[in-house]
């Protein structure tokens, strides 16, 4: 097939520290490049594939400091549109930047949908029913009735990436991107008051450089609260394995989480506050806690040992591999490209 995967233009495919969307464009990529297809990726000059690369910007946005950085999306979109003769599908990954313009696309276009569903992006999705969006978990699926999606399918990781590990050292690990919406303060909280040793890491992104000076900071003593800084893959997977346990205080409804499964395919149990996919990526009481409040994390952190390390690898293994995600885009691209024939052949 020739595929074309659109990234969006904010972070380089791969990203470099923080990046989840970027992270899993670039795991399907590569995976389809294996498979023999012919994959076309759009994404900023700094990206770096074994797929054909049109480097719409030349280097990803936050990096360029633009002025105006949303001139470059037009751009992506002119691109895309002048060349869709040489594609069989287009898989795109920058969700509301381009729903307008798949009205002057024939090929047919996925879409899928990393981040959660705000009203507003419910009610754009609507207008474009001709799209085949694809949910990440079920409960991302479940608050936008109406919006055409077509299939779930959840992220998956390259196990062979992730090393697992038996033993732990002492201490819990926060990681991710520091906005308030992803409970780091609360993690901090639950190690002071439980005397755990905290290692955080993740990007602060510049409008949220407020929340971490007053905030964040002064409840870091570099001692039992360590900020390490952003991580990149490997930093990151020595953070995991590492850790005794994940703690994911998040305040939203996740669409996914890759931390939570990266941190369970290195051995690590994860304790979340059961908030959109999070039970769907959780076996309770087998790979980690499900919890609601700050008092009941700290009562399942007792029970940390009682996971069993090597269940929470096979869970992810069984679950959320790269090949399983990839076999399942496959069989998504192979039946929209029949109902596009046998549509074309009614015509």
């Amino acid at each position: 097939m020739r595929i074309a995967q659109i990234a969006p233009l904010w972070i380089p495919v791969p990203p470099i520290t923080y990046g989840g969307t970027e992270f899993v464009v670039s795991l399907i990529t590569e995976e389809l490049v294996k498979r023999g297809h012919d994959v076309t990726l759009f994404a900023t000059g700094d990206s770096k594939t074994s797929a054909r690369l049109v480097p719409v910007w030349p280097k990803s946005l936050w990096r360029a400091k633009l002025v105006a950085p949303h001139a470059a999306f037009s751009l992506l979109y002119h691109e895309i549109i002048s060349r869709q003769d040489e594609f069989d599908i287009i898989h795109d990954h920058c969700e509301f930047y381009s729903s307008v313009y798949s009205k002057f696309l024939k090929p047919p276009i996925i879409s899928t949908i990393h981040h959660p569903m705000y009203e507003e992006v419910i009610m754009l999705f609507k207008k474009f029913p001709e799209i085949n969006y694809v949910a990440i978990s079920k409960n991302q699926r479940k608050t936008a009735p109406g919006v055409n999606f077509v299939k779930t399918i959840y992220n998956g990781i390259p196990l062979d990436s992730y090393l697992f590990q038996e033993k732990p050292k002492d201490y819990l690990l926060w990681l991710g991107k520091i906005i308030p919406e992803k409970g780091l303060a609360e993690a901090i909280e639950v190690a002071k008051k439980t005397g755990e040793k905290l290692i955080i890491a993740g990007i602060i992104p510049k409008e949220q450089q407020d929340y971490f000076e007053y905030r964040i900071q002064p409840m870091i003593d570099n001692k039992k609260i360590q900020f390490v800084g952003a991580a990149n893959f490997e930093k990151k997977i020595e953070l995991f394995r590492n850790a005794k346990a994940l703690l994911y205080p998040i305040r939203r409804p996740e669409p996914f989480g890759l931390v939570v499964i990266e941190a369970m395919a290195c051995g690590t149990p994860v304790i979340a506050y059961k908030e959109g996919s999070m039970p769907e990526l959780i076996k309770e009481g087998k790979t980690g806690f499900l919890v609601n409040s700050q008092e009941e994390m700290i009562v399942a952190l007792k029970k940390i040992n009682q996971i069993k390390r090597r269940d929470c690898r096979r869970h992810v293994e069984t679950k959320f591999s790269r090949k399983k995600m990839v076999n399942k885009y496959e069989a998504l691209y192979n039946t929209l490209l029949k109902e596009k024939k046998k549509n074309g052949n009614h015509s």
